[in-house]
């Protein structure tokens, strides 16, 4: 059977979002080639991380996993700074300090993190995303030194409050502008992994069992089908959240 669609799979530590879709043939006639086309590109949206909160969410879902910790930092009156760049220069003091205590006890920081200041009454706070390794919520108002209204949460992921949820959460203040973002993240952060290959006409993409469902989306017509899933993988809520020690290294922040 000729292989007549394309294949796409995005891995991202236990958050998977596969798709098939119709590939244009050179025989194809132009109502086939729109028809086609059309399948391939709803598909296509969905896959493809146009926002900063689809991106967001796929390296939420590489490097984090439930237990690990969501942290709003807030500051009191007398540390309230005058400017985002001020804010982020206390935020990166912040980071250094918690990522010397990794080192020195063979851990490693993983941290995603945004500056927000529009909503609410208008001051200056982070929301950050941080690797829990154990006696995490006593360091962080340790080295926290801006004030005492911090909010620490574990990470919630299920079909209700999961990566998407927690990234267009972050992302709210960003609005829908194409290929800008606020947050960031620390230089170990693992990267989502994509494949994308041809496949046999009849192929199709089902969720795993065992797996959670997060989205399905299906098209179809004469000349062809697409199907999207988004699912986190069987056996994601067992695996293991904090990462295996490593040779200490130079830190870099």
């Amino acid at each position: 059977m000729a292989k007549n669609k394309m294949k796409k799979i995005i891995h991202a530590g236990a958050l998977v979002i596969e798709a098939v879709y119709p590939r244009m043939d050179r025989r194809d006639s132009e109502r086939a080639r729109a028809a086609k086309r059309k399948a391939s590109t709803e598909a296509q949206k969905r896959m493809n991380q146009i926002y900063s909160w689809q991106k967001l969410e796929l390296m939420l879902a590489a490097n984090f996993r439930p237990g690990d910790l969501v942290v709003t930092l807030t500051y009191d009156d007398a540390h309230l700074p005058e400017s985002r760049k001020a804010s982020e220069l206390r935020l990166k003091y912040f980071r250094q300090q918690l990522t010397v205590h990794r080192v020195m006890t063979g851990q490693e920081l993983v941290m995603i993190w945004n500056t927000e200041h529009k909503h609410g009454d208008g001051r200056w706070h982070h929301h950050t995303v941080i690797n829990a390794t154990g006696d995490d919520y006593d360091l962080i108002r340790r080295f926290w030194i801006y004030g005492s209204d911090i909010e620490i949460k574990p990470l919630r992921v299920d079909k209700e409050k999961n990566y998407e949820t927690l990234a267009r959460y972050m992302c709210k203040e960003e609005g829908e502008r194409l290929g800008q973002r606020k947050w960031s993240y620390t230089r170990n952060a693992r990267k989502p992994e994509v494949e994308t290959f041809r496949v046999e006409e009849d192929t199709t993409v089902q969720v795993p069992k065992g797996a959670t469902e997060i989205s399905v989306f299906s098209d179809s017509n004469q000349y062809g089908s697409a199907r999207v899933i988004k699912y986190l993988a069987p056996g994601w809520e067992k695996r293991p959240t904090v990462r295996a020690k490593r040779r200490r290294r130079k830190v870099r922040t």
